[in-house]
C-alpha cells in the first residue's frame, strides 16, 4: 500500500537527530497495522531511500539526511512530497553480494550476525553498501566476520572500525 502526502522540512533542536518530516497519523496508523515500522521513502519523485517511521513527543516523523537534502536542495519549512509504502524486506536495505556469501558460507558467521538486532544488522549491511568497489565492500564484510567471531557476537563498532583499516590495507 502506497501513501502519499506533503509535508515542511523540520529541524530538531539536537545535536543527534536534525531534519526530519513529519507523517500525519493516519498514515503512520495505515502502514504499521502489521507492527512494521519500516517503509520506503520516495521525496518529490525523485529520491528513493529505505526508513523508519519514528515517534516523537508529538508526532510521526521520518529523518531525511543531508545527502538527500543536498539532492533535492532542501531547506527547513519547504514543502516536500512524500511516498510511503512498507517495507517487508527481511533487512531494509539490500544486502551487498560480498556479505550474503559470507553469511552463506560460515555457520558461525550467520549464527553470530542473526543474533544481533535487526537494527544492528541494518547497520552493518548499510556500512557493507555504501562503498561501490567490489574489493572494498569485501574486506569490509569480511572486518565484520572477523569483529563478530573474535568477540563472541558482541558489536564494537570501535572495534570494527579498527578491522575495517587493518583488512583495507591488506
Amino acid at each position: 500500500m502506497t501513501r502519499e502526502f506533503t509535508a515542511g522540512l523540520c529541524r530538531f533542536d539536537s545535536n543527534l537527530w536534525q531534519f526530519h518530516l513529519p507523517v500525519p497519523e493516519e498514515v503512520v496508523k495505515e502502514l504499521t497495522k502489521a507492527g512494521n515500522k519500516r517503509v520506503r521513502c520516495t521525496l518529490n519523485g525523485a529520491v528513493d531511500f529505505p526508513a523508519a517511521l519514528m515517534k516523537g513527543k508529538e508526532y510521526w516523523y521520518l529523518l531525511v539526511n543531508k545527502k538527500t537534502r543536498t539532492a533535492l536542495d532542501l531547506n527547513p519549512g519547504v514543502q516536500v512530497r512524500v511516498q510511503l509504502v512498507s517495507d517487508a524486506s527481511e533487512y531494509g536495505h539490500p544486502v551487498p553480494e560480498s556479505l550474503q556469501v559470507l553469511l552463506e558460507q560460515d555457520e558461525e558467521f550467520h549464527r553470530l550476525f542473526h543474533a544481533l538486532t535487526k537494527g544492528k544488522q541494518r547497520s552493518l549491511i548499510y556500512l557493507t553498501g555504501t562503498v561501490k568497489n567490489p574489493n572494498s565492500q569485501l574486506n569490509r564484510a569480511l572486518a565484520i566476520m572477523s569483529q563478530l567471531k573474535e568477540s563472541g557476537g558482541k558489536l564494537d563498532f570501535k572495534q570494527l572500525n579498527e578491522k575495517i583499516k587493518y583488512y583495507n590495507n591488506l
